[in-house]
């Protein structure tokens, strides 16, 4: 047990040497396959890093990339010589009198569409406006145009396509027409034509292609699809659409979906703060077109139901605000020092 062959390396100083050498030698070693690896292996963070770095390109996915379809818009040559007169007809009619209609004491106007309830009929039209600035304004030097969206492929009707069907841009009433039709058959949410402008931008980002003559109903189409059974809590089923659409048959349409999910890569998470930034952009968009939002007069019924809300909203603020005092008392109490008399034996 007190040989020199003992495996403790404290029995000499000459093996406690040899010990020591060997272990620096082996930290050297490690040391330098770590860096080796640092190297080739790139660290979490940093990936993270890079995917925020794209993900700031992707207005369908970041909340601080622009829009593309209000870029396309801005970028419109008619659009930017006439946007100052388009924005004085808001006000001034051809009479000359104001016709627009201002909030006072006496009377409150209200345009009955916020973030959480926009109204459908004029974000349709928006969204419509949008498609169409992205048919007007496309890349015409690059992009694809992949088969399950061509029109020609894949006809939504029997009526035969003409010869130049992928050179005649559609005008944007052609455009409302066809989405008005579906959401109004599918019995769709305005919530469902923000998220479907979502779904377009982000296929056009991700699969690097242009929406064309040839082939914005269908991809229009699958982006309304998917948007439904996304958002909705009662989806439609790809039959219904065929309902709609009597001319396709349900394998087109399970196809039209399963392609449209691959060329998102599955990504169909939409965060609050990218449908706020698109509606708030659809807005605008609105607002530069002539298009604005129907006003309503405040009656005395809203304005009662909106007290009754403030109202509601305001004591659920004063109980939380007492509760935390109250927590925050007894908090105080928990934490004093308090003085416990001994008893001295």
């Amino acid at each position: 047990m007190g040989g020199s062959n003992s495996c403790c390396l404290s029995s000499s100083p000459k093996l406690r040497r040899n010990g020591h050498s060997r272990l620096e030698s082996y930290r050297q070693e490690s040391e330098l396959s770590r860096e080796e690896t640092a190297c080739s292996l790139q660290h979490i963070s940093d990936r993270e890093n890079t995917d925020e770095i794209k993900m700031e390109y992707n207005p369908a996915d970041h909340p601080r990339a622009s829009t593309i379809f209000l870029s396309k818009s801005q970028n419109d040559e008619l659009l930017s010589r006439n946007v100052r007169e388009k924005r004085k007809s808001l006000f001034i009619n051809n009479r000359g009198t104001t016709r627009r209609k201002y909030s006072s004491c006496s009377t409150i106007f209200l345009d009955e569409n916020t973030v959480s309830r926009p109204n459908l009929k004029y974000t349709i039209k928006c969204v419509a406006l949008a498609i169409y600035y992205h048919i007007k304004n496309r890349d015409t030097a690059g992009g694809t145009l992949l088969d399950i969206f061509d029109e020609r492929l894949h006809p939504l009707s029997k009526s035969e396509v003409p010869m130049d069907y992928d050179q005649q841009n559609p005008e944007q009433k052609q455009i409302y027409r066809f989405v008005r039709t579906l959401f109004s058959a599918a019995q769709l949410t305005a919530e469902c034509a923000i998220v479907t402008l979502v779904y377009l931008e982000r296929l056009l980002t991700y699969a690097e292609i242009d929406i064309r003559p040839g082939n914005w109903k269908r991809i229009v189409l699958g982006a309304i699809v998917l948007a439904s059974k996304v958002w909705d809590d009662q989806a439609v089923w790809n039959v219904d659409y065929c309902q709609i659409l009597r001319d396709v048959t349900v394998e087109d349409m399970n196809e039209l979906e399963r392609q449209f999910l691959e060329l998102l890569q599955f990504n169909i998470n939409v965060p609050s703060s990218v449908y706020t930034k698109y509606y708030f952009d659809l807005r605008s968009l609105s607002e530069s077109n002539n298009l604005s939002f129907p006003l309503e007069l405040l009656s005395r019924d809203k304005a009662q139901k909106l007290e009754a809300v403030s109202r509601l909203c305001d004591d659920k603020y004063k109980d939380a605000c007492r509760a935390a005092r109250k927590r925050s008392a007894s908090m105080d109490n928990l934490c004093g020092v308090r003085w416990v008399p001994a008893i001295l034996s």
